[in-house]
């Protein structure tokens, strides 16, 4: 065959009567959609991926945002209500402004605040001083403490309750060194005390990766300057572990701010005065009646400091739980 044949035979493979893998012409007409659709992504498998990213994307997302629409919906109802639509036919926003009325809520949702921002400012400082040791020093008994907080943190907190009431209630020498006072249980101490014991593992096992991964140069150079090693802790360890700071903190936050358990019991009669914000969404349930229009809405508000705590520091959250596995 002489090359000008040759050269005509793959000029007629690529234009309009032919295509690359030799079928007939007008097959792509001929074939549906979804095998054309597979072809390509056969032949493209990025956008395939995209493409599933996409779909679960989508998925997570409506899973995730429909319970708070459905609570929009719920408040929006009248009350007694039970056949909830799935598009309000009203915008009816005087449940948002019940829920304060009826019920000292906002009293409510400074106290959780309260306990929140305590018991997360308390962890941190003693999380960043054991996180220091585990993650930077060397010493007898390191392996088997550190197990031992593992094990700490799948104890079940419900189990302290009854030791920690009769602590909190009567005058119960603690380890021979002191004796806790009667007036403990009821106070925000009695609340504080155990969520701070509860969310400590966690805030440490997060701190001693992150202080363990920076350079023993750095923290040599600030000793150098005649820094003490609990001054090269908060000056140069703190700061270049930002994320991971940040992530055991917020998450110590949201875990207090949402608890319920410890922080309704350990109120006792100051109920009204201590109780967390979860108390305050219940409050709208008596013995004969429930407003669920006013629960849910309560729900709704309760969320919005964790939603934008969230919202504000999600960089540094996700920073945080994805450095120390991408950080050679």
């Amino acid at each position: 065959m002489s090359i000008d044949a040759r050269n005509h035979e793959d000029a007629e493979t690529f234009d309009g009567t032919g295509d690359e893998s030799g079928g007939e012409p007008g097959d792509d007409e001929n074939r549906s959609p979804i095998q054309r659709w597979a072809d390509d992504w056969i032949r493209n498998p990025e956008k395939a991926y995209a493409v599933m990213l996409v779909f679960l994307g989508g998925v997570l997302l409506t899973t995730s945002l429909f319970p708070l629409y459905w609570l929009f919906n719920v408040a929006m109802a009248p009350p007694g209500q039970t056949d909830i639509p799935l598009i309000p036919a009203t915008i009816d926003l005087s449940a948002f402004v019940q829920v304060f009325q009826q019920v000292p809520f906002a009293r409510f949702m400074f106290n959780s605040l309260f306990y929140a921002f305590t018991v997360t400012v308390f962890v941190l400082l003693v999380a960043s001083l054991a996180g220091y040791a585990f993650g930077r020093l060397e010493f007898r008994g390191k392996t088997p403490l550190l197990f031992a907080l593992l094990v700490l943190s799948f104890f079940p907190p419900a189990t302290l309750f009854i030791p920690l009431f009769r602590a909190f209630n009567q005058q119960v020498p603690m380890l021979g060194l002191f004796t806790l006072p009667v007036e403990i249980y009821g106070t925000p101490g009695a609340v504080v005390a155990p969520l701070s014991a509860f969310t400590m593992p966690l805030a440490i096992f997060i701190l001693t990766t992150f202080y363990g991964q920076i350079p023993d140069g750095l923290e040599e150079a600030a000793r150098v300057e005649g820094t003490t090693r609990l001054g090269a802790l908060f000056r140069v360890i703190m700061p270049l572990s930002a994320p991971g700071v940040a992530t055991a903190g917020i998450l110590t936050f949201i875990t207090v701010y949402t608890e319920f358990f410890f922080s309704f019991l350990m109120t006792g009669n100051s109920a009204a005065e201590w109780a967390p914000v979860v108390d305050g969404v219940i409050a709208f349930q008596t013995q004969y009646t429930v407003r669920y229009d006013l629960q849910a809405a309560a729900s709704l508000i309760a969320i919005i400091p964790v939603a934008i705590l969230v919202v504000v520091a999600q960089d540094k959250i996700i920073s945080g739980l994805t450095q120390g596995a991408l950080k050679e």
